[in-house]
Parts: structure tokens; sequence; C-alpha cells
């Protein structure tokens, strides 16, 4: 019997073919550049031929490599389909996607909440940020926290607003439980996240509350909500962000909000889904529960 190829090498060679780059391709495959690397050269080495031009960081596929490629996607792409199709047969296992900042501080306390209600759901999880295809990555159900303009097509629906808040640690509040955001804006630094879809949380926060928008400093920008909320529960600063990345700190004491907080109007949560996934059972089990979450949430902010 021949010796196969193995699959993360098939796995390694589309990605660079594609990505024209071992760094861009280890990122895709989350896996280190030296795997992606070694598992190319494997696959040469086995073939008895290479497969890639390589010119500084770059690589670009030759002669061969085009002919290999062209074969090899397709089949790949079949193995890939396969799999994802059986594993759409088990009725009681759903992809969720969700901001890492919505599965860190919001999914994971509430996991037992959910087994309790659905024990024989079996939810996975997925981070994906940007706009993308929900049956090409395999996702069942998006919670989303953008806009439902960016999801035609699909079943959009909203469970809740965004509010902009502004949080500390206790430990930069002094005895006067009256401080002001505007005290506290003169007196600590401000902490941002920079990507696109937190970049104008200050503004937007500061502009209704009628309060100049602070400059960044340095050592306190991050690229997520998740870094910048720990670098705010350290005590390094004060944050702007949104209450439901939040709210179970400031629940327990982790963190103080601070002044009013401010509905963003460019951002709220949806749930979406294929319309045809509307059908299913665990589907609708899922979107019950998270109406239901969304909907304890506001009210609990208007209590007394």
């Amino acid at each position: 019997m021949k010796k196969l190829v193995p699959l993360k090498s098939l796995y390694a060679f589309v990605a660079v073919a594609e990505t024209g780059s071992m760094t861009d391709a280890a990122e895709v495959l989350h896996v280190s550049h030296s795997a992606v690397s070694q598992a190319i050269k494997s696959l040469e080495s086995q073939l008895g031929l290479p497969l890639f031009h390589r010119t500084g960081r770059r690589v670009e596929l030759n002669r061969n490599g085009r002919r290999y490629y062209r074969q090899v996607a397709p089949a790949l792409e079949q193995i890939v389909s396969a799999g994802e199709a059986l594993q759409r047969q088990n009725p009681h296992r759903l992809t969720l996607n969700m901001v890492n900042s919505l599965a860190l501080h919001w999914w994971i306390p509430r996991v037992p909440d959910f087994q309790a209600l659905a024990p024989h759901l079996d939810i996975r999880i997925s981070t994906l940020t940007h706009v993308f295809d929900l049956d090409k990555e395999g996702v069942d159900v998006a919670l989303i926290h953008g806009r439902p303009d960016d999801w035609q097509g699909y079943h959009c629906e909203q469970l809740g607003d965004d509010e902009l808040i502004l949080v500390c640690a206790p430990s930069l509040l002094d005895t006067d439980t009256t401080r002001t955001a505007a005290a506290l804006l003169s007196a600590h630094q401000p902490i941002f996240v920079t990507n696109p879809r937190r970049e104008n949380d200050w503004q937007i926060w500061c502009e209704a509350n009628q309060l100049p928008v602070p400059a960044q400093r340095h050592n306190l920008c991050f690229t997520a909500s998740v870094q910048a909320v720990q670098a705010t529960l350290r005590g390094l600063g004060i944050l702007v962000t949104h209450r439901l990345f939040v709210r179970d700190e400031i629940r327990q004491g982790l963190l103080s909000e601070i002044g009013p907080s401010v509905r963003n109007p460019y951002q709220s949560f949806y749930f979406v889904c294929q319309k045809d996934k509307l059908v299913q059972e665990s589907v609708l089990t899922l979107r019950a529960w998270l109406h239901h979450e969304f909907r304890q949430a506001g009210e609990s902010e208007h209590l007394p």
C-alpha cells in the first residue's frame, strides 16, 4: 500500500497556496509558523519535487504546485463539506457564533443555566468577528453585535439594545460616592479599544454626556475588548465599554459604573440564522433562551 499524504500537510499546502505566506497560513490554521513550514517540507519530500517559489517572505506556487493545487483543493473542500454535512445531521449540536468578549464575559458564566434548561443540547462556540457566510463557516446561529444591514438574506431579529457605560476598578474611586465622570476623566488615564467595531465608543459616550473625548495614551490601547476589560480590572485606567461585556463584573463589585449609560445608535444585539433553521427544535430552544436572557437583563437594569 502506498504511503498516504497526511491531511495536515494538504491543509498546510492549500493554506499557503491561497495566502502566499507561511505566516498567514499559520494564522488561518491556528498553528505555528514552524508547523506549516515542516508540513510543506514533508509534503515536498514525499512527492519528490518542490511546489513553491520562495521570494523573501512570500511564496508562490510553481508549475508543479499549480497542477497539484488544481486537484487537491477541490478534493479537500469535499472532505470538509462531507464532515460538516455529517455534523449537521446531529439535531442536538449547534455552533453558535459571538464575539470573544461576549463568549468570555457573558456566555461562559451562563453555561450552567443553559445546561439546566436544555441538557440535551451541545453548543459549540465560534468567535468570528467579521461578516461571514454562516453555511460556509459551519455556523448555525450567530449572536451578532452590529447592524442588521450586514446580514441581509438571513433571518435577523433584535435581542436587545447596546448600552455604552464608563467603568473603572473600585480602587480608583475615593470615598466620595458622588464622584463624577468628569472628575474621573481628569484624574485617570483612558483605556481604548482600537479595532473598527469599538474605536468610536469613547466619542459616542462623551458626546452624549457633553464631555471632551480624552486623548489616547501610551500602553493603554488594545485591539480587543477582552484585553481592555482586563486592564480596567487591574486599575490601569477607565474604560467606555458595552454593558453586556461587563455586567457580571459590575454585579460582583469588580468594576464600578460611573455616570449615565448611553444607547449605542450604531450597534445592537441580534439573533441571526438561515431562515430554514427556524424549524429546528434546537434552534428554537436556543432562540427562546437568548430572548429570555436579554429581556431579563433589560428589566434588571431598570430596577430601582
